[in-house]
């Protein structure tokens, strides 16, 4: 007899939101199985499964607009508790007799909150902390049946409650990091009002995609997308682990790389015994690049010309699938998931052609970075790869606002080799989630040696993160950024600027373009 085991699991209806996966990820990390599933879900469903919870993600909709997603209002009367997120209690509010209106004053990025009232949720937390603020509506009166639980600058009703149900609602996103205890209320709504049990971890990750592989492969042959990256690679592992030999990673140098790194990436390689290619593509991409200045036609250009080498070489093995290192934030800002806005096309997502010979993996696709090297540690990537900074597959050529030139390419290769060599040496590197220089489309005038020059501006971009989803600029020590830009102005020669950039993410993303 054959018992199948089926996990409780808390359920995140998806509205839309740009942090949805994150959602669902914080789940994981507290160990309770998590899946999302579309807002329209039914009741019947919801009961079939038997869920610990749901959790309604925020979204870019307005709840008083026509139209705008909403949940089967016969959810709130299944006695299963419910958390909903920023666009989440406004639905709960709009839904249960409250009313939302677009705010005077919105609120993005940091806010302080003060709690009000003690409740389970707020268990060992502090009175006032920050959270994360990303809405442009608030709530402006509550159901009769509701309470406010805690307050921000701008949202009195930042947190609140059902006075008999177990149905809440915060106005904040506490699955970012950059919320103080948002992991912690997330805790202590799932352990505390939930009584949750916690149900998985990044093993059980492992196993079912090494089996899913499996499944999905057979006894076909996959190329590999290699970058070098901590995706790709960890990507290449969990797919040799599941498929051995069939597996042929591919490294395509496009000419976009940073300086040193195609040996530097080969060099990995060989050292780790996964089979290896290397394909010189350099002219071809820079050919197809020239004269194009939009960021969304680079990365379209990139990423079909990606597909037709890698098509290439799977003919000569007769390979039948393409295993790709694509992550969740990259689905995310390419509206890969329902109802989300494209925030900027990744060359492996939106920049695909839609007839593709090949078919997809990408096993990794539901992860955020610290997720991935979770993973990397326990399948043995060396630290070395584990601990890269994240770069995009299409390279420099979005660090190049503008047209890409090959004399460019070699002034922004220069400048970001010094920041990210002095970051190393002053022991910096790995205290940053990521960094890199950008070549900016515009030149200021400067005075060298008494005389007038009139050159390229760089900017420098470091962030701190846990998962790119959020960012904030790094506060590096202003000795050190002088250091940098002394070295970038005297060494690359056609540089006289260096500006730091200090814009978090949102409202910017971490790359420019």
């Amino acid at each position: 007899m054959i018992i199948i085991v089926v996990k409780r699991s808390v359920l995140v209806l998806n509205f839309g939101s740009q942090y949805v996966q994150l959602i669902a990820r914080r789940v994981r990390e507290l160990g309770v199985y998590s899946e999302i599933v579309p807002y329209y879900i039914s009741p019947q469903e919801i009961k079939a499964k038997s869920p610990y919870c749901l959790i309604f993600s925020g979204g870019p909709a307005s709840v008083y607009e026509e139209g705008a997603p909403l949940p089967n209002p016969e959810i709130y009367n299944l006695d299963i508790p419910i958390f909903g997120i920023c666009y989440g209690l406004q639905a709960i509010v709009h839904q249960l007799g409250g009313v939302v209106e677009r705010s005077q004053k919105q609120e993005y990025g940091r806010s302080k909150l003060k709690i009000l009232k003690k409740d389970p949720l707020f268990k060992n937390l502090p009175e006032s902390f920050d959270v994360w603020m990303s809405h442009a509506d608030k709530a402006v009166k509550l159901p009769k049946a509701f309470e406010s639980l805690a307050q921000s600058e701008n949202s009195p009703y930042a947190v609140i409650k059902h006075r008999e149900k177990p149905i809440y609602g915060v106005q904040f996103h506490p699955e970012v990091a950059h919320t103080q205890y948002g992991k912690e209320i997330i805790g202590n709504f799932l352990f505390e009002v939930c009584l949750a049990e916690k149900n998985w971890s990044m093993g059980d990750f492992i196993k079912e995609k090494t089996q899913e592989i499996k499944k999905q492969v057979g006894t076909g042959r996959v190329i590999c997308a290699l970058s070098g990256g901590v995706d790709s690679t960890v990507s290449a592992m969990l797919t040799y682990k599941a498929m051995g030999d069939q597996l042929h990673c591919i490294f395509v140098n496009h000419g976009l790389l940073r300086k040193g790194e195609v040996e530097e990436v080969e060099g990995y390689f060989r050292s780790m015994g996964l089979p290896f290619k290397r394909v010189d593509a350099q002219d071809l991409f820079l050919e197809r690049l020239r004269g194009v200045e939009d960021p969304e036609e680079k990365r379209r250009i990139i990423g079909h010309t990606f597909i037709e080498v890698f098509e290439k070489e799977a003919k000569e093995i007769s390979a039948q699938y393409l295993l790709q290192g694509t992550l969740y934030p990259d689905v995310v800002e390419s509206a890969g998931i329902p109802g989300a806005k494209v925030i900027k096309t990744h060359h492996n997502v939106g920049g695909l052609p839609e007839r593709m010979k090949l078919k997809l993996i990408e096993p990794l696709r539901e992860l955020f970075k610290d997720e991935v090297r979770q993973v990397g540690a326990l399948l043995g990537v060396p630290e070395g790869i584990l601990k890269r900074h994240p770069f995009p597959g299409p390279g420099l050529a979005i660090r190049i606002l503008g047209e890409v030139k090959r004399e460019d390419l070699e002034l922004l290769r220069e400048a970001d080799y010094i920041f990210i060599e002095e970051l190393k040496r002053w022991g910096l590197y790995e205290k940053v989630w990521q960094a890199f220089a950008v070549l900016l489309p515009v030149k200021s005038v400067g005075v060298m040696g008494d005389v007038r020059t009139y050159e390229r501006v760089v900017g420098l971009r470091a962030v701190d993160s846990s998962d790119g989803m959020t960012a904030d600029w790094s506060r590096l020590p202003y000795e050190f950024l002088d250091h940098v830009m002394r070295r970038i102005i005297n060494e690359v020669k056609g540089i006289n600027r260096v500006v730091y950039d200090i814009s978090s993410k949102p409202p910017a993303t971490i790359e420019w373009e």
